[in-house]
């Protein structure tokens, strides 16, 4: 029993960290643990800025985080990571904004059927990594100015399952719905690495997280073995509360001022795949990345 907990993760983190004055960006803030990384940055005094794709689901959850809070400095702005001309048209707005401390990449899609995005990526690698590789690209100078910031990239320890496939990224030779999962998410944590090279001295850290086997809406795609299997599961796992501790961790906590590149579970350090280390494969993928996107990005 206490190795299933042990393996689902349940450890508790607190901090009386303060974010007055400080601007948050968190991708899929409406639902889940990005709602509740939101209502917890919010109540340490940050201006949080929830970019959601469903415009209605977002202004009910940005209410709640208010009520939840008692900080009434909470937006939310249109963001489909899916798209492009979305992820353009909202980073020109953020742009605008005086200054971004932290950005946390939080949205993501989990074993769906095959589907491409707008701009043709195969529907997991496209909004896991493609959409937030682009969005993170859009808002790097802003964030340098705003140094000290962070960035956190919202990944799962089922990156240790995958493998880059370089020759067919859209996964369109053949599809299996956890492989491009796991693919996606061991994109997130070469992005961190690679990134964290790139803004060495420039005040700016990066870190990558398993927020645990969370509660939520992630899970409506998994078929109805697996909806079972969960089930049974399913005291182990955490809360969505439970799951946004390790992003919080990241976001606000002081000793990882100096730190940058890592991986992060259960509010601590923690072991990636060697996988997730292979940097030759990180700079293929960064390269491939802008490639694709069409853009340049040293």
């Amino acid at each position: 029993m206490q190795a299933i907990r042990n393996f689902f993760g349940r450890t508790s983190w607190s901090s009386a960290e303060r974010l007055d004055d400080k601007t948050v960006v968190i991708t899929g803030a409406n639902t889940g643990i990005g709602k509740e990384t939101a209502i917890d940055l919010a109540k340490r005094g940050a201006k949080v800025i929830m970019a959601c794709r469903d415009m209605e689901r977002a202004q009910a959850a940005v209410k709640e985080v208010v009520e939840s809070s008692g900080n009434e400095n909470i937006v939310c702005m249109k963001l489909d990571l899916s798209d492009s001309k979305s992820i353009r048209e909202f980073a020109e707005a953020i742009n605008k904004e005086p200054k971004l401390n932290i950005l946390i990449n939080n949205a993501g899609v989990m074993v769906c059927p095959y589907g491409k995005t707008a701009d043709g990526f195969e529907m997991q690698i496209g909004v896991n990594h493609m959409g937030h590789f682009l969005l993170t690209h859009l808002l790097i100078d802003l964030i340098k100015r705003s140094a000290p910031a962070r960035i956190i990239n919202v990944s799962s320890m089922a990156h240790s399952w995958g493998s880059i496939n370089l020759e067919d990224i859209n996964s369109e030779k053949s599809y299996d719905k956890k492989a491009a999962y796991s693919q996606s998410k061991l994109a997130n944590i070469l992005f961190t690495r690679s990134l964290a090279k790139r803004l060495e001295g420039t005040g700016v850290t990066t870190y990558s997280l398993h927020p645990g086997v969370v509660q939520t809406d992630l899970w409506r795609h998994l078929n109805g073995l697996q909806q079972a299997v969960m089930k049974m599961v399913s005291p182990f796992t955490k809360s969505s509360a439970q799951g946004a501790q390790t992003s919080i961790y990241c976001a606000v906590e002081p000793s990882l001022e100096k730190e940058s590149g890592g991986y992060y579970s259960d509010c601590a350090p923690a072991e990636c795949s060697a996988a997730g280390k292979d940097d030759n494969v990180a700079q293929k993928l960064w390269e491939l990345s802008c490639q694709l996107l069409s853009i340049t990005w040293e």
